[in-house]
């Protein structure tokens, strides 16, 4: 017996959860709603679900408020839904913490697609600890990543990172003292061309270094700011 996946499918129009749920559910995933921002936020803090797709402009407490909120408790996957021509509500979307974006109107295949690419690359949800060894797995003093599992370790103890914060990591990590300006890694890490905000990026770096110097200072230290280039990843030696 397998574990389903949960999907929390936010959006103030019912048609469009209606049609999201027709689609997602075919796929055997099981569907929750909510109509407007504070429920959202109460039942994604309420339970643990798979993913979230969550529309950005929704009245009241919208889609990035919502985000911010739950990126200070939980790490779940996060799709947000944006407008055509609401660019600077996706740069929002990605500095609060959202793993990707779908542009209205869209098809529900292409959601369909996005959801399952987003659920494998946060395997951790479905990660069962077995005693075969991993076969991706990079090793420094103070972090290890398995990518197999899709964990972090800093000094031994598991860091919890939303998925865009984990293949930030993981792909600095690929290739130790290389420095990477922010346009290559919004392309190799965000998957987009240069759309016109580059602070995504240094959210993001931001985010992440807090996360391991909560457990590990000699950890963060190894995310390294090239001033007037971008970042690397600089291994520490003891």
């Amino acid at each position: 017996m397998y574990n389903a996946i949960k999907i929390l499918v936010v959006d103030d129009e019912e048609r469009i959860r209606r049609l999201l749920k027709m689609y997602l559910e075919r796929e055997e995933y099981i569907i929750d709603e909510a109509e407007n921002g504070d429920v959202a936020l109460t039942k994604a803090l309420e339970n643990d679900y798979d993913l979230i797709l969550l529309d950005i402009m929704m009245p009241g407490k919208d889609g990035i408020e919502v985000c911010r909120e739950l990126r200070e408790k939980k790490t779940t996957p996060i799709i947000m839904l944006t407008a055509k021509g609401e660019e600077v509500n996706r740069v929002q979307g990605f500095e609060v913490g959202t793993d990707d974006y779908i542009v209205k109107p869209f098809s529900p295949r292409e959601v369909v697609l996005r959801v399952k690419a987003l659920l494998r690359r946060s395997s951790s949800t479905s990660y069962v600890q077995t005693e075969t060894t991993a076969k991706d797995v990079i090793v420094f003093s103070h972090l290890t990543i398995d990518n197999d599992a899709h964990r972090v370790l800093a000094d031994d103890k598991e860091v919890s990172l939303t998925p865009k914060e984990y293949e930030l990591l993981y792909f600095l990590a690929k290739s130790p003292d290389k420095v990477f300006d922010r346009e290559q890694l919004l392309k190799e890490v965000w998957h987009y061309e240069f759309f016109g905000d580059l602070r995504t990026v240094d959210t993001h770096v931001k985010r992440l270094r807090e996360k391991l110097n909560r457990i590990s200072e000699n950890a963060a230290k190894m995310i390294v700011t090239v001033w007037g280039v971008g970042y690397k990843f600089e291994v520490i030696n003891d």
